[in-house]
């Protein structure tokens, strides 16, 4: 096997496993950005642990992602700057975003990263690297239940029209 053989954090990365590192760092630190915008914006108590949660969270993430690019010799993506605190009572309610909104974007948020941990796993060739994405999944799991709880608890979550019964069969 030659270069791909023995410790895998000696083999070279890729170029699928390079820009999938490279793109979810980005995107993670973008996210944080984000998440503070939305923490200034949270009025929920919950939904602003949750928030807060999810931001030392996304930084771990980015810890062992960096670290990652530098071993291996790669530039690492700009990160946009840090998010000032605000207090709710100054953004006025037409610009405010609702809990249930802010919900809803971390909602989509975590589908998505799951599919984009699931896509990094796929194309990886070293275990460190599909091991690390693998645990970010699993992060993503228990985050997104307990959003799931949250939105409940709090009446957050629309659900799709249920189906609640078999409609009865005409027989010919």
């Amino acid at each position: 096997m030659g270069i791909l053989s023995g410790n895998p954090q000696e083999e070279p990365m890729h170029y699928g496993e390079v820009y999938g590192v490279w793109t979810y760092l980005s995107g993670s630190k973008a996210m944080i950005a984000g998440y503070q915008t939305l923490l200034n914006h949270a009025g929920d108590t919950d939904l602003k642990s949750f928030l807060q949660d999810c931001i030392q969270s996304k930084k771990q993430e980015i810890t062992q992602l960096e670290n990652l690019l530098k071993v291996n010799g790669l530039a690492l993506p700009p990160a946009p700057p840090e998010k000032p605190q605000a207090m709710l009572e100054n953004i006025p309610a037409g610009a405010r975003f609702t809990d249930q909104e802010i919900s809803g974007s971390l909602t989509r948020d975590f589908a998505v990263g799951l599919v984009a941990c699931s896509q990094a796993i796929g194309q990886c060739i070293r275990e460190d690297i599909a091991a690390m994405f693998t645990q970010f999944h699993a992060t993503k799991v228990q985050f997104g239940a307990r959003l799931l709880r949250i939105n409940k608890e709090k009446g957050w979550l629309v659900p799709p029209p249920l189906h609640l019964g078999t409609p009865e069969l005409a027989h010919v």
